[in-house]
């Protein structure tokens, strides 16, 4: 296979750009390099980073160009991380990244944040690119002091998408906790009302605790006695009661296919011998008191 093969694999793969390391692993000469260079074939992108001429300049070519510059202790972070993971609200163009202070010897047209603490879990893979995990870009967007409720988001997101968990993101807050670390307090308090997968569980969970309720358990999954065929997952669950509550955004399931399936699926709830009870958007977000008035009596009643 030619040199220029070799370089190829790593051109479609990183979106157009390759780095020095990977040039000289190809065993491409200097002078190789100059000739394609001359013959525009390729050119420079960034220290350490060369692109292929015409090859579009997208939001991941950018990312491939930050991490391949930026070395071995780099990732992609923050807010570019957060849109990479999937989260919620997370912003479309941030190019961001994060590396060991002390490692940084290259000057790059992009945001490069520094860290003294890094562990192996605060790594992981994502469209090919090394990217900080899910836990640690929560972590490292509060420490940035980004808006809370992007924040919120983050969390709820990670959640939903199974990359994290409360008590992993609290985990790692204790490790990373210390002097000159912003956000900790935030994230303490974001975490309170976490477990659901939305934004409006987190509203309903944050109800309960300001009207002094019990904390019901969050995201759980129902299957049937014996072939264990999965029944539903339920937003809410109030165990000792036998109580289902869900809470249903604003849309709601407007077809009737959708509304054939939720009565279903509360039919079959029923028959584990469960209530189920939904409020709406509108219920939560603006009639509070009535949803706490209702659940405290449900609450009451199935005691």
């Amino acid at each position: 296979m030619s040199t220029w093969a070799n370089l190829t694999e790593h051109l479609d793969r990183q979106h157009g750009v390759v780095g020095r390391s990977q040039i000289e692993a190809a065993g491409v000469s200097k002078s190789q390099l100059q000739v394609w260079v001359t013959s525009r074939r390729i050119e420079r992108a960034a220290p350490r980073v060369w692109r292929l001429v015409g090859a579009p300049i997208t939001w991941h070519q950018r990312l491939h160009t930050g991490v391949l510059s930026l070395g071995r202790m780099s990732w992609v972070s923050h807010g570019a991380a957060a849109r990479l993971h999937g989260f919620d609200r997370a912003p479309k163009d941030a190019v961001d990244f994060l590396v060991v202070r002390g490692h940084r010897s290259v000057d790059l047209e992009a945001r490069v944040h520094s860290t003294r603490r890094w562990g192996p879990t605060d790594e992981v893979v994502v469209d090919g690119l090394r990217t900080t995990s899910a836990t640690r870009t929560i972590l490292d967007l509060a420490n940035e002091r980004v808006h809370p409720d992007r924040i919120k988001a983050a969390i709820d997101t990670a959640v939903r998408l199974e990359l994290s968990s409360a008590e992993a993101i609290r985990l790692r807050l204790e490790q990373l906790r210390g002097r000159g670390r912003v956000g900790v307090r935030m994230i303490d308090e974001l975490l309170e009302d976490s477990g659901g997968h939305t934004m409006l569980e987190r509203r309903f969970l944050e109800l309960m605790r300001h009207a002094g309720l019990p904390r019901p358990q969050t995201q759980v999954v129902f299957r049937t006695p014996g072939d264990a065929r999965f029944v539903a997952r339920v937003d809410f669950l109030y165990p000792e009661h036998g109580l289902v509550i869900e809470v249903s955004g604003q849309l709601g399931h407007a077809s009737p296919s959708e509304r054939s399936r939720d009565a279903q699926r509360r039919n079959e709830l029923q028959d584990l011998g469960l209530r189920v009870y939904e409020f709406t958007w509108d219920d939560v977000t603006k009639r509070p008191a009535a949803v706490v008035v209702t659940v405290r009596a449900l609450l009451r009643d199935t005691a």
